[in-house]
């Protein structure tokens, strides 16, 4: 068994979840650059239409793993910190060597 504590292992593993959910944020702010939020167009203009249809399908794919990532980053974040709070009270309680 290695030296490294279930709190440590657990920072980890948080830490790694958390920096794909905001890679993630970051690249779905990459693809909403291009998004308007109103397209006044006329029938010529299929193209535009076309293209933020594009966009707004990318991110209909990419709101599923959005939503999992930050959630699953909260509620470990939330879990660790209850852990780090039971392991201090822990040790304050413990009686004196």
């Amino acid at each position: 068994m290695s030296g490294i504590s279930p709190l440590m292992w657990g920072l980890i593993i948080w830490a790694a979840i958390t920096a794909v959910f905001v890679i993630l944020m970051i690249y779905r702010s990459l693809i909403t650059m291009r998004e308007d939020d109103q397209l006044f167009l006329d029938p010529t203009q299929t193209a535009l239409q076309n293209e933020q249809k594009a966009v707004q399908q990318k991110l209909d794919q990419l709101r599923p793993y959005t939503k999992g990532l930050g959630f699953a980053s909260a509620a470990l974040g939330a879990g660790l910190a209850g852990l780090w709070v039971f392991q201090a009270i822990m040790r304050f309680n413990a009686p004196a060597p």
